[in-house]
């Protein structure tokens, strides 16, 4: 199963027995599966089937579904006469007409132009029968969804794979400056004691002390080493494919937090303007994510 994107459109038609089924499935993201459906009169029966088929393939998101049919439907059109109600009608008549001498010429159609003598009954339609149709058009919109949802998803586990990338050297950059940075700071710290202690003999002990004080205060081992493992579980996770939006935002998250940490044990103006690279792409792949089902 291909990663996909939440956002789709998928549009299915069926026609059977002189009418035309049409449904039309829209989608968007969202946390949790959140599926509001439209349905003609008289089918709300099929909601149920009708949510079954949906989660079979949208794990999450917002999904907006349409149904409708048009065409004939003479056949479930059935006329009934109220003989009680007729009888009635042509007894008054015919006692008008005896009343006042009148030529009674009573005709059946005479009888059911007068009020309810005729009604028009909507039979009940077999809903075993209108799934069958209903299914095919459902099946067909959810399928036509789902592989615009799938070719979304593809282009952005592209787009993450790449900046994962950039994410890596840039780590990869960071480390390989550190030991000069730690150089530079020794060096500094050396020159800032002279000026400070001047005609005073510095202790070589005391100052490999405090240069090791000042690179455990430096020390971003455990921070890349954390970046790395991340690293390496956002690309295992891409390799599932199916249902990894979460796992991915639960990943960014971690990468913000160890690279917060980096920059402010490291506290220098170069690493801190790769930091913020770092962040900006972060959040640009936090945007795609958050498509991601």
């Amino acid at each position: 199963m291909a990663i996909k994107s939440m956002t789709g459109f998928g549009r299915g038609e069926f026609e059977k027995d002189g009418r035309v089924w049409t449904a039309e499935v829209r989608c968007v993201n969202n946390r949790y599966l959140d599926l509001k459906m439209k349905l003609p009169r008289g089918y709300s029966l099929l909601e149920e089937k009708i949510r079954k088929k949906v989660a079979e393939t949208h794990l999450r998101g917002r999904v907006d579904l349409f149904l409708s049919v048009s065409g004939d439907f003479s056949d479930l059109q059935e006329v009934k006469v109220n003989l009680t109600l007729a009888g009635d009608y042509r007894s008054a008549l015919q006692a008008l007409s005896d009343e006042f001498g009148l030529k009674n010429d009573i005709t059946p159609q005479v009888l059911a132009a007068y009020p309810d003598v005729l009604k028009r009954d909507q039979k009940d339609e077999d809903l075993a029968v209108v799934w069958e149709m209903v299914e095919k058009v459902i099946d067909s919109a959810l399928e036509s969804c789902d592989t615009m949802r799938s070719q979304e998803g593809e282009a952005l586990a592209l787009d993450l794979i790449a900046r994962l990338k950039f994410f890596e050297e840039t780590i990869e950059h960071i480390e390989k400056n550190i030991p000069e940075l730690l150089e530079q700071r020794q060096k500094h710290l050396q020159e800032r004691l002279e000026k400070l202690l001047v005609n005073v003999q510095l202790d070589p002990a005391r100052l490999a002390q405090e240069v090791a004080v000042m690179s455990d205060k430096t020390d971003v081992t455990e921070e890349i080493v954390r970046l790395r493992c991340h690293i390496a579980q956002f690309t295992l996770f891409l390799a599932e494919k199916s249902g990894i939006g979460r796992k991915l935002d639960f990943l960014i998250q971690e990468f913000l937090r160890e690279v917060n940490t980096l920059a402010s044990k490291i506290n220098d103006a170069n690493v801190a303007h790769l930091t913020v690279d770092l962040k900006s792409e972060l959040e640009k792949m936090r945007e795609q994510v958050q498509n991601i089902e």
